[in-house]
């Protein structure tokens, strides 16, 4: 069955806002559908980062609407032999470059199939060889926001190239993972879901990071003072390490890559 769509097109990016890029795509994308809804996921990805914009765009598909379009770029192999695509999922379309950023959020809604965008009529011409999301990616957004069936683009391919993400590794009595992402307010996010911490007793659990055992584990950042660090699962429903009103970033002097060790009974 063919998903109607909702006309809202979200946008995510390293683009930054202190350009005219966001500002571009959103006028191309208007110009073909005038109705749509642009909403902004962020275009504060660290340059290049696509492991980073994968895990921000999938924390993010879950909440909205079906027939949402999420169109997002991080390229750093724009105009190479990378391949510009659309993924059809139960619940949304997701356009972007196949370089992994659209595999975690794909897998997530449940992918049905994976095309090429081969249809040049739908592009904005000339094509720029270093900015596809103007030409490529912004306008075959919009026509599908419009209702452009996803068959329209191009053919099929057999799949996206998946992203290398640090997987965490269990042990006896252990869990053993790494951040993964570190947000705005200096929280430090894990690549341990909360279904990996579910064979230990909540009370019991230990979280070790540069030094420090948190215990036990908490619900809110509440439930400790003012300044004290903490270990809990947080919005991603991954483990997150937080000081309360304050950054376990700067605390620990911790980040991407930081190793993280989960003890229970």
């Amino acid at each position: 069955m063919t998903m109607q769509a909702s006309g809202i097109i979200t946008l995510l990016s390293d683009f930054g806002t202190r350009d005219a890029y966001v500002g571009i795509m959103k006028g191309v994308a208007l110009g073909i559908c005038p109705t749509a809804r642009l909403v902004d996921l962020t275009h504060e990805v660290p340059p290049q980062a696509v492991q980073l914009g994968a895990l921000l765009l999938r924390s993010a598909v879950d909440y909205f609407p079906d027939g949402t379009v999420h169109l997002a770029v991080v390229d750093p192999g724009v105009g190479g032999t990378r391949a510009p695509v659309l993924v059809e999922t139960a619940r949304a379309v997701l356009v972007g470059p196949d370089n992994g950023l659209l595999a975690p959020a794909a897998a997530a809604l449940e992918v049905r199939a994976v095309r090429r965008l081969a249809r040049d009529d739908f592009f904005r011409h000339p094509v720029s060889d270093t900015f596809h999301g103007r030409d490529v990616f912004a306008p075959v957004a919009a026509h599908l926001a419009a209702g452009t069936p996803p068959a329209a683009f191009g053919p099929e391919l057999p799949g996206l190239v998946p992203l290398d993400l640090p997987a965490p590794r269990s042990e006896a009595g252990a869990v053993h993972g790494e951040v993964v992402y570190v947000d705005h307010f200096g929280n430090l996010i894990t690549n341990i879901p909360a279904s990996a911490l579910a064979a230990f007793r909540t009370h019991s659990l230990s979280v070790r990071i540069v030094g420090m055992t948190l215990s036990p584990l908490v619900s809110t950042y509440a439930a400790v003072v003012s300044g004290a660090p903490l270990a809990l699962v947080g919005s991603w429903r991954m483990l997150e390490v937080a000081v309360r009103d304050g950054s376990a970033a700067d605390l620990l002097q911790a980040g991407i890559a930081t190793r993280v060790v989960v003890v229970g009974e």
